[in-house]
């Protein structure tokens, strides 16, 4: 019995030593897969680093550039020789249809006019004489105390008094217009973007004195190629950048050349641009594109696409970790810096962008916030 219970004790010594032993085994293999856990490294990306795959319209068409121009100009031009008096406007005044720009010496011209507006009164007067003798004349024919010959001479001196008079208003009206043009006023509404002459300065007849734009609507001229011809329609919209902005700006083909470039080879096309609280101005250069085709398309930025290889591939963070997927492109929509991701991805897809793509697929990767680029 003694022996027995001896081997009884034993068994459960022994069974408690292995349960120990187990369990300090298992504790081991969770410490080593938490300290394994800990030493993987977390890769952390920024929001710029990140943009959503969305759905959206993207455009497309041809690329046109060229440099914005006023729709209405005005060049002012000297109609008449001689000093300038006075000028009233000077660049980038805004000026009203018929403001006074400028006043040239009119001394010799108002002399001309002041010598023609008496050569009309005297030719008024002997008029008014020759048709008092032509009165007198008739009755004294009509009564038979004067020749015929007299009457006569006394119409003909009357008709004479009548071309005289005519005459004399005319040179009248020549000198009062000669007068006029000693004023020099705005032949529309605008902005002074010249003025090539000041006070003192001697011009000629045909010299360019002011120039006017009105800035209210502006056109781009622009040339595409012949291909895209059958394409382009009056009234389609245009988007383009302008050097010195930072945003997009929107107009559309008012109307397309009939005749192509025999220089270029190519078509242009002229493009009306609503200019409101004259946010731009002449000269400016200016490249877009004519969105000739428009569809909706999973999208995401252009520079979210890695093309170092020989397949285009997306760099998506899939439940934490990157992973890379071939992808096949659509239609680029330079206006947005998008592009057509027509298989690979679906909307709502976080991918990585720029230095982000360098991160080894597989790695964990942690987004320091929450809003994607969009």
């Amino acid at each position: 019995m003694k022996r027995e219970n001896n081997y009884r004790f034993s068994r459960l010594v022994l069974a408690a030593t292995l349960t120990l032993s187990l369990a300090a085994l298992a504790c081991q293999g969770k410490e080593a897969e938490a300290g394994k856990a800990a030493v993987e490294p977390v890769v952390t990306v920024g929001a710029e680093n990140i943009a959503l795959a969305r759905l959206t319209e993207l455009r497309s068409g041809p690329a046109i550039s060229g440099s914005l121009q006023p729709k209405t100009e005005a060049r002012v031009r000297a109609e008449i020789g001689g000093p300038v008096e006075r000028t009233f406007a000077d660049e980038g005044q805004r000026v009203r249809s018929g403001a006074l720009l400028a006043r040239l010496d009119d001394a010799a011209v108002r002399d001309a006019y002041l010598s023609a507006r008496s050569a009309v009164r005297s030719a008024e007067s002997l008029l008014q004489n020759a048709q008092r003798n032509l009165e007198r004349s008739s009755r004294l024919a009509q009564a038979g105390a004067l020749p015929e010959r007299e009457l006569e001479t006394a119409q003909l001196n009357a008709t004479n008094a009548e071309g005289a008079l005519a005459d004399a208003r005319a040179r009248l009206a020549s000198a009062g217009k000669q007068l006029g043009q000693t004023v020099v006023r705005a032949p529309i509404t605008g902005v002074v973007s010249e003025r090539e002459a000041d006070a003192g300065d001697v011009v000629t007849v045909g010299a360019e004195l002011f120039r006017i734009v009105d800035l209210g609507s502006l056109r781009l001229e622009a040339t595409v190629p012949t291909a895209e011809i059958d394409r382009l329609k009056v009234g389609m919209p245009v988007e383009f950048e302008v050097t010195g902005y930072d945003r997009r700006f929107t107009g559309r083909i008012e109307r397309i050349n009939p005749a192509v470039d025999q220089n270029t080879g190519q078509v242009r096309i002229y493009v009306a641009i609503p200019n409101d609280k004259d946010a731009l101005v002449a000269g400016l250069f200016a490249e877009g594109r004519v969105a000739t085709d428009a569809r909706k398309a999973i999208a995401v930025p252009i520079d979210a696409v890695d093309q170092r290889g020989t397949t285009p591939v997306l760099h998506v963070i899939k439940a934490g970790r990157v992973k890379q997927f071939p992808v096949r492109l659509g239609v680029q929509d330079e206006s947005t810096d998008l592009v057509e991701i027509a298989s690979g991805v679906a909307p709502g897809d976080t991918v990585l962008l720029g230095s982000a793509q360098g991160v080894a697929e597989g790695a964990a990767v942690r987004v320091s916030k929450e809003d994607a680029r969009r």
